[in-house]
């Protein structure tokens, strides 16, 4: 999901997406730790995607416009 896609998301669409993000990455994690995960760069990829969704709800909690 690019940014522009994500900013056009409702403040509940984000919050749920942040949810689904910390349980993927913790999946992720618990993969890595028992050497199932193949590509290790997913762990990477959800955590850049955790972080673009908190600056996005943060903006928008200070009412910052992008």
């Amino acid at each position: 999901m690019r940014v522009k896609e994500m900013r056009e998301l409702s403040a509940e669409e984000i919050k749920a997406k942040i949810a689904d993000t910390h349980k993927e990455i913790v999946q992720l994690r618990f993969e890595l730790a028992t050497r199932k995960l193949q590509n290790t760069a997913g762990i990477a990829n959800a955590r850049k995607r955790l972080a673009r969704l908190l600056t996005i709800e943060k903006e928008r909690e200070l009412g910052l416009k992008r």
